[in-house]
C-alpha cells in the first residue's frame, strides 16, 4: 500500500474500470483481484495441521490408548476440592458443615444396615445438628424409626421432615416419601383414617400409582373395618322393634329406616331382612324389596316365611312365573303354610283365568314384561320347547307325549305362567 505506482493504477481502476486490460501484465494488480474475488491466499488448505508430539511408547500404543489416558485424568481434575477462598467466614463454615452432615449420614447409613438403630440416629442428629435444613437427615430417622416399630416416632420425624422440606424448597418427590412412610406407619398402628389422609397428601405433592394402589387398598380395609365395628346384635335388635312399631302405625318410610339400621348392625339376619323387604314394598321398592328377601333366603335357604314374601313381592312385579315357583318352593318346607298355599291359589287362578279378562293391549304387556327375564329367554332358546311349541299347533299328540316329562312340563307351564304362551 507504500507503493504509489501501485496505488495510482488502483485509483485508475476505480475511476475506469475499462483501463483492465492495460493493467493485467502488473502481477501486484492481478493479486489483489485474485483476493477480491476470493481466491487462492497463497497458503496450502490441503496441508493437515500439525499434531501435538506424543510421548513415544515401548510397545507402540495407538490413538485409542491415548485418549483413555485423557480420560482418566478428567475425573482426577473433577474430585479436586471446591475453592473456598472466595467465601466469607460464615459461607464457608455453612459448606464445611453441609460436606460434614453428609459424611454423618453415610455414617448412619451404615449403622442402619448393621441394625444398630440407636447409634444410626444418633449420627443422624449429628447431621441434622450441623445442617437443619436438609429434610433427608430427618426423613432417614424417619426409616429407623419404621424398621424399629417405633410408629409414633417415625409419624412425628415424617411430619418434622415435610415441614423442612417445604420450608426450604425441597423436591416435591422427597416430600411425598415422607408422606407416603408416614401413611405406612399409621397403617401399622390401626389409624386408617388418616393413612388415607397421608396418602392424599404424598399424591398432591406428587402423584405415584404405587400410592395410588396402597391408599385404594386402605379405603377398601377401612370399609370392612368400619362394618365389622358397627356390628351389634343388641343395636340391631333395638332397632328391629322401634321399626316394628313404625310398619305397625304405617309410618313406612321411618320403618325402613329402623330395618336398613337393624340391617347394617346384623347383615346376616335373615328375619331382619325380611322385615325390610315387607317395608320397601310399603313404599313400592320392589327391586329393593326383592334384592333383600332374596338374601334372606341366601342366608336362611328354610326360612319359609322368606319363600312366601318372595311369591308376593313377584306377583306385586308381575313375575306370575317366578312366584309359582317361590310359593312351591315354600310349601316343599313346610306342606301346611297357609300363606304359601293362599298365594299358590291366587297367583294360579291369575296364571289360568286372568288372561281371560284381559285386553289385548294388556296380553302383549305381560308377554313383554315375561320376555324380559333371562330364564323365559334361555327357555326359549331351547330347540327341545321350541320343536313342542311347534308341536302344539302340528302334532299335538306328539306335544302332550313330551308334556310327561316333568321338566318340560316345568318349562311350558313358566312360559305360561309368564304370558309368553298363551293358551286358548
Amino acid at each position: 500500500l507504500n507503493d504509489k505506482e501501485f496505488m495510482a493504477k488502483i485509483q485508475k481502476l476505480q475511476q475506469d474500470p475499462n483501463s483492465l486490460a492495460q493493467m493485467l501484465s502488473d502481477p501486484k494488480v492481478m493479486e489483489v483481484l485474485g483476493l477480491a474475488l476470493g481466491g487462492d491466499s497463497g497458503m496450502d488448505e490441503d496441508e493437515p495441521p500439525k499434531a501435538a508430539d506424543k510421548p513415544s511408547t515401548s510397545n507402540g500404543s495407538s490413538n485409542a490408548e491415548t485418549k483413555k489416558e485423557a480420560k482418566k485424568e478428567e475425573p482426577q481434575a473433577a474430585k479436586e476440592e471446591e475453592d473456598l477462598s472466595q467465601l466469607t467466614p460464615a459461607e464457608r463454615k455453612k459448606k464445611e458443615d453441609q460436606k460434614a452432615a453428609v459424611e454423618c449420614k453415610q455414617r448412619g447409613n451404615d449403622l442402619y444396615k448393621s441394625k444398630k438403630f440407636d447409634e444410626a440416629l444418633a449420627a443422624y442428629d449429628e447431621a441434622i445438628a450441623l445442617d437443619p435444613t436438609s429434610m433427608t437427615f430427618v426423613n432417614n430417622k424417619a426409616a429407623v424409626y419404621f424398621t424399629a416399630k417405633k410408629y409414633d416416632e417415625c409419624v412425628e420425624a415424617c411430619l418434622e421432615a415435610v415441614k423442612v422440606g417445604k420450608a426450604n424448597m425441597a423436591p416435591f418427590e422427597d416430600r411425598a416419601k415422607a408422606y407416603t412412610r408416614c401413611a405406612k406407619a399409621y397403617q401399622k398402628k390401626g389409624d386408617l383414617a388418616n393413612a388415607i389422609k397421608m396418602c392424599k397428601e404424598a399424591q398432591l405433592e406428587n402423584y405415584d400409582k404405587a400410592t395410588e394402589r396402597m391408599m385404594k387398598n386402605m379405603e377398601l380395609e377401612k370399609k370392612k373395618a368400619d362394618a365389622a365395628a358397627y356390628l351389634d346384635d343388641d343395636k340391631a335388635d333395638e332397632a328391629k322393634q322401634q321399626g316394628n312399631e313404625h310398619f305397625r302405625n304405617k309410618q313406612w318410610g321411618d320403618a325402613v329406616k329402623q330395618y336398613e339400621e337393624a340391617a347394617k348392625r346384623a347383615p346376616n339376619n335373615a328375619p331382619i331382612r325380611n322385615n325390610l323387604a315387607a317395608a320397601l314394598c310399603k313404599v313400592m321398592d320392589f327391586n329393593g324389596a326383592k334384592r333383600n328377601i332374596e338374601k334372606a333366603i341366601e342366608l336362611d335357604p328354610k326360612y319359609v316365611k322368606a319363600w312366601a314374601r318372595k311369591g308376593d313381592i313377584e306377583v306385586l312385579m308381575k313375575e306370575n312365573h317366578k312366584a309359582l315357583e317361590s310359593y312351591k318352593a315354600g310349601l316343599a318346607i313346610d306342606s301346611t303354610n297357609t300363606t304359601c298355599k293362599e298365594g299358590l291359589r291366587k297367583v294360579t287362578a291369575m296364571i289360568n283365568y286372568g288372561a281371560a279378562n284381559m285386553t289385548e293391549e294388556e296380553k302383549q304387556e305381560r308377554a313383554r314384561h315375561g320376555m324380559a327375564d333371562p330364564e323365559i329367554q334361555s327357555i326359549l332358546q331351547d330347540p327341545v320347547i321350541q320343536q313342542i311349541l311347534r308341536d302344539f299347533n302340528e302334532n299335538p299328540q306328539a306335544a302332550n307325549q313330551a308334556m310327561s316329562d316333568p321338566s318340560v312340563r316345568a318349562k311350558i307351564e313358566k312360559l305360561i305362567a309368564s304370558g309368553v304362551v298363551q293358551t286358548a
